[in-house]
């Protein structure tokens, strides 16, 4: 009896992915899945509401020991979701790193800062990053690698540079099998739920926005027509989507905290704000959903 041609195609397709599975295990380029767990852990246990405990982070051996393997990954062995969590992982891992080796309590641009004619290289540029078998620089890591290799605007939602100013760490890890749903989730807090840093006032048409969206102002359609369209699609229909999407409306630039995302500033900061009235900005200032 001759086969159906339904048949056909299910062995057909079986023999490719045999065929393609035998091809990678040759190669060595099968699919892997970087163990970020220990990076988990330590977010779980020492970020919240984007507050991060760096103290906590230099008494754990399981950090160093994390940044360890981060220099054994071979990313091409990665799939793209993969290759994209890693790196993410990558920098906000040693964005803490630097915090803690500099020893740092106030703000990471104090860190290899520049005094009257001493110009330093300043934090972004420290050499401090062992990853895939290279060292490099956090700057690198985010414009030569990140933003080179992927075409994805929200990893901007998703880089914390150690200041309040940023969008909030997460208190996990990021990982290729969530990634897209964790890159929504840092969009929407830091565009729908950070009013101090993003916000639409639809009664004066104008627009708020992190500095965020001007120094990285080519990521977002180069200009502000084209960054109001990009916000839209977080809202849900109704007059602050239309107003996005319209294009007339003017833009500010809110003020960019460079503070410390530590636990004690953010304490300090809540204490200072519990002193007078606390506003819906001066509240989510301090605890990020």
């Amino acid at each position: 009896m001759p086969l159906s041609s339904a048949t056909v195609s299910a062995l057909v397709k079986r023999a490719l992915c045999v065929q393609l599975a035998l091809a990678a295990s040759a190669t060595g380029l099968s699919a892997q899945v970087v163990d970020h767990s220990a990076f988990d852990a330590l977010l779980r246990a020492h970020v919240v509401g984007g507050a991060v405990n760096y103290d906590a982070f230099r008494a754990n051996a399981q950090f160093a020991a994390y940044l360890a393997s981060l220099d054994r990954v071979q990313p091409t062995t990665l799939s793209e979701s993969e290759r994209l969590a890693f790196w993410i992982n990558v920098y906000n891992a040693y964005t803490i790193q630097l915090i803690v080796q500099k020893n740092e309590r106030e703000s990471i641009r104090n860190v290899n800062k520049s005094f009257g004619l001493l110009r330093l290289k300043g934090p972004w540029a420290e050499p401090i990053v062992k990853a895939a078998g290279r060292t490099l620089t956090l700057d690198q890591v985010e414009h030569d690698i990140i933003r080179k290799e992927f075409t994805e605007p929200r990893i901007h939602f998703a880089l914390v540079c150690a200041a309040i100013g940023c969008p909030p760490l997460r208190s996990e890890a990021y990982t290729g099998e969530k990634l897209e749903a964790q890159l929504a989730a840092q969009g929407r807090i830091f565009i729908r739920q950070s009013p101090e840093k993003n916000r639409v006032d639809v009664a004066s048409r104008t627009v708020f926005v992190s500095l965020i969206f001007t120094w990285y102002k080519e990521d977002f359609g180069g200009s502000d027509k084209r960054l109001g369209q990009y916000l839209a699609r977080w809202y849900p229909a109704g007059p602050e989507r239309a107003l996005l999407e319209s294009g007339d409306f003017k833009v500010v630039r809110t003020d960019y905290d460079w503070t410390l995302n530590s636990q004690e500033k953010m304490r300090a900061q809540l204490s200072r704000t519990s002193a007078g009235p606390v506003t819906a900005t001066s509240a989510a200032n301090v605890v990020v959903p």
